[in-house]
């Protein structure tokens, strides 16, 4: 999300890089822009938003998006508090109730990078989503990818969505990470820099108990990264979890 910055061209990096620290009077609108396409899906993760400050205009984006997109649940993991001037954060936003979240501090040698991990159901059918946003060094990546797989390993059913700071090929030489669970990518979509996209850093990660269909990349420059989507076909057992889930919700 770049906290609500448009950026289409490399040097905005510089230009625009004042909108990090202080208010922007249309940033509100971009938030409307993408509540009507983030509207039109299930689940969504968020990474560089920011969950109220003065830069936002004190607008926690998070849950502006949520109320605006029509999402009953929304969660905020706040990875870097600068007090009254950023709260830099990840987001979560959902249709369904998530029966459990958990908030992990991703380690590395600077503080603020974390994962949201978001349980649909209980038992070994349950639904589990992971929204990460991991470091730019290979270092960091390595030992955050190592930690996350501790996680997963024991899980079934695993969607790991965010920007991962890393290509396919990067992320496939992590052999811990990877034999953890067999998390597919899907097809590998460009999407930095959104203005012309030549690296796939942003991922959505599946096990191989879920079918992707309908992989795509959203051609909407609301950052410096392109957004991407993609529908899943679960198994009928994670899917009768699920059904039970929101039968419970409705009740």
């Amino acid at each position: 999300m770049q906290v609500g910055i448009q950026t289409s061209a490399y040097h905005h990096y510089l230009t625009r890089s004042w909108q990090h620290l202080l208010p922007h009077p249309h940033r509100v609108r971009r938030l409307d822009m993408v509540s009507n396409v983030l509207s039109h899906f299930d689940i969504v993760g968020l990474q560089e938003v920011d969950g109220g400050s003065f830069r936002s205009s004190h607008v926690n984006q998070v849950e502006y998006l949520a109320t605006r997109g029509g999402f009953p649940h929304h969660y905020q993991q706040l990875n870097r508090n600068l007090g009254r001037f950023a709260q830099h954060s990840n987001g979560l936003l959902s249709r369904l109730t998530p029966t459990l979240i958990e908030e992990h501090r991703l380690p590395g040698t600077l503080p603020g990078r974390g994962a949201i991990h978001a349980r649909y159901g209980d038992g070994p059918d349950a639904l589990h989503l992971f929204v990460a946003h991991l470091a730019l060094s290979h270092r960091g990546r390595v030992r955050q990818l190592d930690y996350l797989s501790e996680i997963i390993q024991p899980l079934r059913h695993v969607v790991v969505m965010g920007d991962l700071n890393c290509t396919p090929d990067q992320l496939h030489s992590h052999s811990r990470f990877c034999a953890s669970l067999p998390l597919h990518p899907v097809r590998p979509l460009l999407s930095y820099p959104s203005w012309q996209p030549r690296r796939a850093l942003d991922h959505i990660l599946l096990s191989n108990s879920l079918e992707a269909q309908d992989v795509r990349v959203l051609d909407h420059l609301f950052s410096d990264h392109l957004p991407i989507a993609v529908d899943v076909a679960l198994p009928p057992s994670c899917q009768a979890v699920l059904e039970a889930l929101h039968k419970q919700q409705s009740y």
